[in-house]
């Protein structure tokens, strides 16, 4: 038990970790994929039972191939193995560290997140080879999840994999949101933004995605490896140009992207490409499923659930303290329930990095909670969490928090406003035992907020 609790934010923080993992299930990655794809004889069927999308005779192909890359996708991968056994030829898969399955006909290469490896780009370079190789009778099925815009990072034209990990790393401190690090990444890229269906091509391609981005974009998703790309050479330079990087970048990555804009090399693939002709997109999980769970079990849990949005974005303090705003007015007028109520929410926010400590985005939305409500009762507890298990380069998915949390640091000679100035949620709430833990999940939907009032 912490310090400074009771029975009523002991049952609350009990209720938080529930709805975490009721939130975890519907996204299940296994399970998603044997709701989008089912075998019936010699048929396979893509799309839920309700709605049919496409159905393919397998005895019209030759090889069927199995690629792809996220935190999910070794999951998908035993899925689809379950479902088709021997028909597979072969494949391979680009995993985060530690985000393994038991697989028998598929390659299993793990390398870094959220900054691209060696391991990535040597894996990715092999999935690039399987694609060209495949023919006009072959099926290939790529499996593409959260964390694969990093996880398959073969580098375009002379920049290399060490210019790409800076760029990243850069784009990351300065607070761009997913959709712009995703433009870049597709353009300083040749598996990227299209660029694998065009070396599949004439292939057949299902493209089975678990998606991690607001607005479930199928082109920003893993940065669309198999989806035309809606971004320009043009657009990149901007968005540079809008963080001040145009001068702070490797040499070779600003010249590639100078020859994109000046046209002197392809832009990337474009809807209405010949090449997408036989490229067959789907989203079998994304952050609302996760929301809507959690609603649910908030209901069973005897809360009023209020669902916000599950395509929240913005800059992670102040979208905190919007949260607590609502949780405040509850508190204080009823409104827009009486307690017990639960605010729910997802989508993915940005922080911008001013210190140097640890931590991530969910880490530091609780801490700034944690400050805004302070001075409170204590019947608020505050969720926010990965749904992948991993929040920034920590061990953590996140934290929980309540008004007794600030408090608790000070026990322990900790000041709660200089961890947040120095961006470092992670030690703070290393200390004061509060961070949420559960372990690589294998599935990849964004994050998810729980602000439970009583």
């Amino acid at each position: 038990m912490l310090p400074y609790s009771n029975n009523l934010l002991d049952q609350m923080r009990s209720d938080a970790l529930k709805l975490f993992q009721a939130s975890l299930k519907p996204v299940n990655p296994y399970e998603a994929i044997h709701r989008f794809v089912r075998l019936e004889k010699n048929h396979l069927i893509l799309g839920r039972e309700s709605r049919q999308e496409a159905d393919f005779n397998l005895e019209n192909f030759e090889h069927i191939y199995l690629v792809g890359g996220g935190k999910a996708t070794a999951p998908m991968a035993r899925a689809m193995e379950d479902l088709l056994g021997d028909r597979i030829s072969g494949g391979l898969i680009n995993v985060k560290y530690g985000f393994l399955d038991d697989l028998s006909k598929t390659e299993i290469i793990e390398a870094d997140h959220p900054l691209p490896d060696q391991n990535g780009v040597d894996g990715t370079g092999i999935i690039l080879d399987i694609l060209k190789k495949a023919g006009e009778k072959d099926l290939i099925f790529s499996l593409i999840s959260g964390g694969g815009s990093a996880l398959l990072p073969y580098p375009a034209g002379k920049i290399s994999l060490e210019e790409k990990q800076d760029v990243t790393k850069k784009l990351l401190e300065c607070g761009a949101s997913i959709d712009e690090i995703n433009s870049i990444r597709k353009h300083i890229s040749s598996s990227k933004g299209g660029q694998m269906a065009r070396a599949a091509w004439p292939a057949t391609t299902i493209n089975l995605m678990l998606s991690d981005v607001v607005g479930d974009r199928m082109d920003v998703i893993a940065s669309g490896p198999f989806v035309p790309d809606m971004s320009t050479f043009t657009q990149t330079w901007q968005i540079l140009l809008k963080y001040g990087l145009e001068d702070n970048i490797p040499k070779a990555v600003r010249e590639h992207l100078k020859a994109g804009v000046d046209m002197s090399i392809p832009e990337t693939p474009k809807e209405g490409e010949s090449i997408f002709e036989n490229v067959y997109n789907i989203i079998i999980g994304s952050n609302i499923l996760a929301c809507e769970a959690a609603k649910v079990e908030a209901e069973k849990l005897g809360y009023k659930p209020l669902l916000l949005s599950s395509m929240i974005e913005g800059e992670t303090e102040g979208v905190a303290r919007v949260h607590t705003a609502i949780a405040k007015e509850i508190l204080k007028t009823g409104i827009p329930f009486k307690p017990p109520c639960c605010i729910i929410s997802g989508g993915e926010t940005t922080v911008t990095i001013t210190g140097k400590g640890k931590g991530g985005r969910n880490q530091e939305f609780c801490l700034a909670a944690a400050l805004d409500i302070k001075d409170l009762a204590p019947r608020i507890v505050v969720l926010s969490g990965g749904t992948d298990g991993n929040d920034g380069p920590t061990g953590a998915a996140g934290a929980i928090v309540d008004p007794m949390t600030v408090k608790r640091g000070k026990e322990k000679g900790l000041d709660a406003s200089a961890y947040m100035a120095d961006n470092d949620s992670y030690n703070f709430f290393n200390k004061t035992g509060e961070l949420l833990i559960t372990g690589p999940t294998k599935t990849n939907v964004m994050d998810v907020r729980f602000i439970l009032v009583r």
